[in-house]
């Protein structure tokens, strides 16, 4: 009888981690981010949403190094003519304006929105953005982002990873046990890390900020 050697070193690499105690278990484990719908934009966007010569106000530091949710809130509408008030503005300024929604949001709003990289834009879905002094319809913009995880290049060494990789990551507690395939290892020096999930994949799992789960290799 033949064995599939990948298989087999999966098996091994499992129940040592099992087996091996508290450490091996605990330096697996990733800390999860929910990410809420928001909106990213240029310092143009910003002048013509809230006036010339305006600038984005910090709120609260997020934690990946230089992020930061702003006080600054829009509304955004889509065919449907039905708006989602209250969407959180990320700072700092981009190049690109885009505005990260879940498939949930989508439904509300009519529009078919890709799921992608953030940053990723080219030939997703068109928005419109209302602020207290403008308005700004994006062509392209209106993304679901990718699942994906942030870890600095120590941690993706630790985890025999880099950049652009690809990975299974399971949820092993509570009451849903869920397993989320396709998650982007997103690698650089300055990252924290920590996985990035939307509201509709935290719900289903039924998890939130801080949960922890594990990599599959």
């Amino acid at each position: 009888m033949s064995y599939d050697p990948n298989i087999v070193s999966e098996i091994v690499n499992r129940v040592m981690a099992e087996i091996g105690g508290g450490v091996a278990k605990e330096a697996s484990l990733v800390p999860v981010g929910v990410s809420n719908r928001h909106i990213h934009l240029t310092q143009e966007h910003v002048e013509i949403l809230f006036g010339k010569g305006y600038e984005l106000t910090p709120f609260k530091d997020l934690s990946q190094p230089g992020q930061y949710a702003c006080k600054e809130q829009l509304t955004i509408i889509g065919p449907s003519l039905r708006p989602i008030e209250g969407v959180r503005v990320l700072g700092p300024v981009r190049k690109s304006s885009q505005v990260e929604i879940s498939r949930t949001d989508s439904y509300v709003l009519k529009v078919k929105p890709p799921v992608r990289e953030s940053g990723d834009i080219a030939n997703s879905a068109p928005i419109t953005i209302i602020g207290p002094k403008g308005v700004v319809t994006l062509k392209e913009g209106c993304i679901i982002a990718n699942r994906h995880i942030h870890m600095s290049l120590d941690d993706a060494a630790a985890f025999g990873l880099k950049d652009g990789d690809y990975v299974t990551v399971d949820v092993d507690g509570g009451a849903r046990r869920t397993t989320f395939y396709d998650v982007q290892i997103r690698a650089n020096k300055a990252f924290v890390l920590e996985m990035h999930i939307d509201t509709d994949d935290a719900n289903a799992a039924g998890i939130g900020n801080g949960a922890k789960v594990r990599i599959v290799k």
